[in-house]
C-alpha cells in the first residue's frame, strides 16, 4: 500500500536485509520492485510496512519479523507431529528445546515414523495452508533405497503413473543415483501428498523401499542438515515458498 506518511520503500528492503540502502535504490530503479501487484520504479516512493505486499524480483519480501521459518530434518523414528499423546518421541520435542518461545508452529510436510528428511516449521499459517494444499502443487523429492536392481525403464512407468487403492500417482522426475548387490538408491520427485505415498507407489512397481529420505520441498533443500537438527530459512528460500504458492 503506497502511502505518503510511510516508510521509504529503500529503506524498507534494507531494513528486510533485501540490499543495501544503495542497492535497494538501484532495484527500485531497474523495475525489479512490486508493491501491492504494481511495479515501481520511484525512488522517493513511500509504504506502509504493515500493510504492503512487497516483491523483488518476483518473490515476496518478508516485512514481520514476528514470523518463523523453519527447517527441520526428522530423523527416522519419530511422530510428525508436535505433541503425542502416547508419549512417543516428536518433532515437538525438538522444538521445545530448540527452539524456545515460538510455540504457535505448524508442520508443513508429515513424514511417517520411519522416514528421515525434511519438514518445514512456521507460525506463517497463510503460508503454511497453502503449501499444505494440493492445488498448489509444490514438489518434494526424495532418496529412496530399494530392494533390487531398477530397470532402465521403471522411470518411464512411475511418470506415466501407478494405480493404487485411493487413486492414481504419477513422478514427476525419477532417476538412479547409485547400485549395490541387491538394492538401489533412487531419487524421485512428486507433488503429491497423500500417506506413505513414496513407499506405496515404489513397493506397487515392484520395489519394497528399506529406507527414505525427504531432501527437498520446493525450493528449500536438506543439504547437509543432520537429523535432529533445525535451521532457519534464507531468504531466497522463504521468498521461492511464497513464488511457488502465489502469495
Amino acid at each position: 500500500m503506497l502511502d505518503d506518511q510511510g516508510i521509504r520503500l529503500q529503506k524498507v528492503l534494507s531494513q528486510a536485509g533485501i540490499a543495501s540502502r544503495r542497492a535497494a535504490e538501484r532495484l527500485i530503479v531497474e523495475g525489479r520492485v512490486e508493491v501491492d501487484g504494481q511495479v515501481v520504479t520511484e525512488l522517493g516512493t513511500r509504504v506502509d510496512p504493515a500493510a504492503s505486499v512487497i516483491h523483488v524480483d518476483g518473490a515476496r519480501v518478508v516485512l514481520d519479523d514476528s514470523l518463523v521459518y523453519l527447517a527441520l530434518n526428522k530423523p527416522r523414528g519419530m511422530q510428525s507431529t508436535m505433541s503425542d499423546d502416547r508419549g512417543r518421541p516428536c518433532i515437538g520435542d525438538l522444538v521445545e528445546h530448540k527452539v524456545r518461545g515460538n510455540k504457535n508452529l505448524f508442520h508443513v510436510g508429515r513424514l511417517d515414523a520411519d522416514t528421515e528428511g525434511l519438514i518445514l516449521l512456521t507460525n506463517d499459517g497463510e503460508l503454511a495452508h497453502r503449501l499444505m494444499h494440493p492445488s498448489h502443487e509444490v514438489p518434494k523429492t526424495y532418496l529412496a533405497t530399494v530392494t533390487g536392481k531398477v530397470p532402465r525403464g521403471l522411470g518411464k512407468i512411475l511418470k506415466a503413473g501407478i494405480e493404487l487403492e485411493d487413486g492414481p500417482v504419477r513422478a514427476d522426475d525419477f532417476a538412479v543415483v547409485d547400485a549395490i548387490p541387491g538394492k538401489t538408491l533412487v531419487r524421485l520427485t512428486l507433488h503429491e501428498g497423500r500417506n506413505r505415498i513414496v513407499r506405496r507407489m515404489l513397493a506397487a512397481a515392484g520395489f519394497p523401499v528399506e529406507e527414505l529420505v525427504r531432501t527437498d520441498i520446493g525450493a528449500v533443500s536438506l543439504g547437509s542438515q543432520r537429523p535432529g537438527s533445525i535451521r532457519p530459512l534464507r531468504r531466497d528460500e522463504i521468498g521461492q515458498l511464497y513464488k511457488a504458492v502465489g502469495l
